[in-house]
């Protein structure tokens, strides 16, 4: 069977990775970057086209996919005169794999329908490193069919892949979760910190939580740092961290709720980024409460 053509926009380092998977499987690739030229070059090296435009990319692809760090960033992409949308050819799909704002999936779906074509979300789970390999975890959303359709491809970049209704509940699982993983994260980096206030070590805290019922991964990832002194366990900026529980904040406001518990995730997250610590990983919240906790 023919494997459908590819548009790919955001080579970032998740991203790229995906592309490199796509290719090592015989995949042809349009490819479109945001920031990074390397990784473009190392596309167009093995095999992609490089289009200066997202509607060049539509217009060479079945499947145009991206991988965006922000909802701004895909709206973008997708609005416009050189935009995504004017170049979908009928019948094709578009794929966001990023962790967007669900209105704005939503509103985008409306207008990618108006064009012929379908719109799916697709957040993901895991690191470039499976994305290599194809063991993302693939959080998909949108008509049924739509999904039956790319669901091969999505087979050959996940190892567990996701159809989880209609448009917009992919984005909301995943930002759900991420709150869930943030506040887990932020919660265990002030524990750490409170223990050096109290003058108890911080082995010795973890030794006794992670021996029962609050013992996690996400625990493992904090401790690695604030313990062993390794950032990498969780790469995850806080920036990004930021951004995401940001979103599930909007998102409540635009379900008309209130969030309790993210208030005080916002607030830290918000605190480390004003102290220009945005870029350090999730795990480096440590020394933040370990600073800022007398002030």
């Amino acid at each position: 069977m023919t494997k459908p053509t590819i548009g790919f926009i955001g080579l970032g380092l998740m991203g790229a990775a995906m592309v490199g998977r796509l290719q090592s499987l015989g995949y042809s690739l349009t490819v479109m970057g945001n920031v990074s030229r390397p990784r473009i070059d190392a596309a167009v090296a093995a095999g992609a086209v490089e289009a200066k435009t997202a509607k060049a990319v539509a217009e060479a692809s079945d499947i145009v996919m991206l991988c965006m760090g922000t909802s701004a960033s895909v709206e973008e992409r997708m609005r416009g005169a050189d935009g995504v949308i004017s170049g979908l050819k009928p019948g094709s799909i578009v794929i966001d794999f990023g962790t967007s704002l669900p209105a704005s999936t939503l509103a985008l779906g409306a207008e990618v329908a108006a064009a012929g074509a379908s719109y799916m979300d697709a957040p993901l789970g895991r690191t470039p490193a499976h994305a290599v390999d194809g063991l993302l975890n693939i959080m998909c959303a949108g008509e049924r069919a739509a999904f039956e359709k790319v669901r091969p491809v999505l087979e050959d970049l996940g190892e567990n892949v996701f159809h989880l209704g209609k448009l917009g509940s992919g984005h909301t699982i995943k930002l759900i979760n991420n709150f869930f993983g943030m506040t887990t994260a932020t919660a265990m980096a002030e524990a750490f910190a409170m223990a050096d206030q109290a003058g108890v070590d911080r082995q010795d805290l973890y030794q006794v939580m992670s021996a029962g019922p609050l013992h996690s991964g996400m625990m493992d990832f904090v401790k690695a740092y604030g313990v062993d002194g390794d950032p990498n366990q969780l790469a995850f900026s806080i920036r990004n961290a930021s951004k995401d529980v940001g979103y599930y904040r909007q998102m409540a406001t635009d379900l008309g709720a209130n969030s309790i518990i993210s208030t005080g995730t916002n607030a830290a997250f918000s605190g480390a980024l004003k102290q220009d610590m945005g870029d350090k990983m999730v795990s480096e919240m440590v020394d933040f409460f370990a600073e800022n906790i007398n002030k």
